[in-house]
């Protein structure tokens, strides 16, 4: 049995009413902030930063943390701020995380802290807009760390502010991806001196329910990698065909192929499973048969059993397809992100403290995401609780409220204060927890 399911065991009769004589604090404190975080997030709005970009927010955040008189570590993984705050009482080791990157989106939302910045990226320009939420992430941690400071003294442990850059990933001249902004915070010693126990975060979203809390014990989000194909065929005249290799059909062949993995080499009892193709780049006119045509993709898996199947899969799919039309495939994956998984001991110990802050009516368990998230390498080295915000305005059905990533992405902040309850929440609980228990 491993440390954290004894303590688990140990600690089971306490779970129930384990809430931290800090939680009325914490929920009054959170209230008188809600015009604070609204502020903050409206500033980070309207003047988003690419990742690894993200100066001018780190700075923000870098001094707010001092003025609160916590330790403050900047460029960590280029852009990242790291604070540290030490409690008055000896404890665990909580890490706090929220992401500060926007995307080279440009915005469509009629709001007066509308995004105007104007970027190039590979090779394009473009706007760049907080459209994924990771503006309120930020926002929502900065008040925590302004309700824990103030409590500094009744902490039993320490708190590790993690504000992270890039987790949408950078991407070299090439449109390659490099180290997302986890893995590198992690391979930087982000979760070293001191040495962290466990992780929290959150991630607002804009299709679900606003204020309502979502999590998922075990896998909640997919493992990303990237999926290159390179055919080689044999030019010719279009006119004649038959005197070459068209790597137009192999690839046309390839990607129906792939389409198989999920619907015939994948247990779909288990997991779900995704392979994407997503853009074919191949000839030049109409009648030339060309050399070569180049595929790229996504696939998401939610294990690592069934990461090796998908990958293997795709490779014997590809390669042998390509044999038998007579040309040659070659086939690269890059490793992306692991899955985030919410460490299911951890998380059957803090459901109370997230169905204390909010109801258990509005407590509510969902179906993995296919979507992914670095939150995960950090999960990887400590257990951790990843959990959704519901942030839809109520006027709107989920289908109405636009997605992530799009130009017409839109928060209602109306709730905010429920995260900024649940990140202080969960750290005072796990503190409390981790105390030795007095004998009655």
């Amino acid at each position: 049995m491993n440390k954290l399911a004894l303590i688990t065991v140990l600690l089971a009769p306490f779970l129930a009413d384990a809430q931290s004589s800090l939680k009325p604090v914490i929920a009054q404190k959170a209230d008188a902030l809600k015009d604070k975080v609204i502020a903050w997030r409206r500033d980070f709005h309207e003047h988003p930063e690419l990742g690894n970009q993200e100066v001018r927010t780190a700075g923000i955040v870098a001094a707010h943390l001092r003025s609160l008189g916590i330790e403050v570590q900047e460029k960590v993984a280029y852009t990242g701020v790291v604070g540290i705050l030490q409690g008055g009482k000896p404890g665990p080791v909580v890490a706090l995380r929220a992401d500060m990157d926007a995307l080279p989106v440009t915005e469509r939302t009629d709001v007066p802290f509308k995004s105007k910045v104007v970027t190039e990226f590979n090779g394009q320009k473009t706007g760049v807009m907080h459209a994924c939420g990771h503006d309120s992430h930020v926002a929502i941690l900065m008040a925590v760390a302004e309700i824990l400071a103030s409590e500094k003294a009744n902490l039993a442990g320490t708190v590790k502010f993690i504000f992270q850059p890039s987790e949408e990933g950078v991407y070299n001249d090439k449109g390659e991806t490099i180290l997302s902004g986890a893995e590198l915070m992690v391979k930087e010693g982000v979760m070293e001196n001191p040495k962290v126990d466990v992780i929290f975060g959150l991630h607002v979203t804009a299709t679900s329910d606003n204020g309502v809390i979502e999590y998922k014990s075990g896998a909640i989000m997919a493992g990303v990698d990237q999926l290159d194909i390179k055919v080689n065929g044999k030019q010719a005249h279009g006119a004649t065909p038959w005197k070459g290799v068209d790597p137009i059909v192999i690839s046309s062949q390839i990607v129906m192929g792939l389409q198989t993995i999920v619907s015939r080499s994948v247990n779909i009892t288990e997991d779900p499973a995704i392979v994407t193709v997503g853009a074919i780049h191949s000839g030049i006119r109409q009648n030339i048969i060309p050399e070569s045509s180049h595929m790229i993709g996504t696939i998401r898996t939610f294990g690592v059993a069934q990461r090796g199947l998908v990958h293997q899969r795709i490779k014997d799919i590809a390669t042998n397809i390509a044999e038998s039309g007579g040309g040659k495939a070659d086939v690269t994956i890059g490793t992306g992100y692991p899955v985030t998984y919410n460490n299911p001991e951890l998380m059957e110990k803090m459901l109370p403290t997230l169905q204390g802050v909010n109801g258990k009516e509005r407590v509510r368990i969902i179906p993995a995401h296919t979507g992914a998230e670095d939150f995960s390498f950090f999960q990887q080295k400590v257990p951790g609780i990843f959990f959704f915000l519901g942030t839809r305005p109520d006027n709107k059905k989920s289908e109405e409220a636009a997605g992530h990533h799009t130009p017409d992405f839109y928060l209602d902040e109306g709730h905010f204060q429920v995260g900024v309850k649940a990140l202080s929440s969960l750290v005072v609980d796990y503190m409390d927890m981790a105390q030795p228990k007095k004998k009655k």
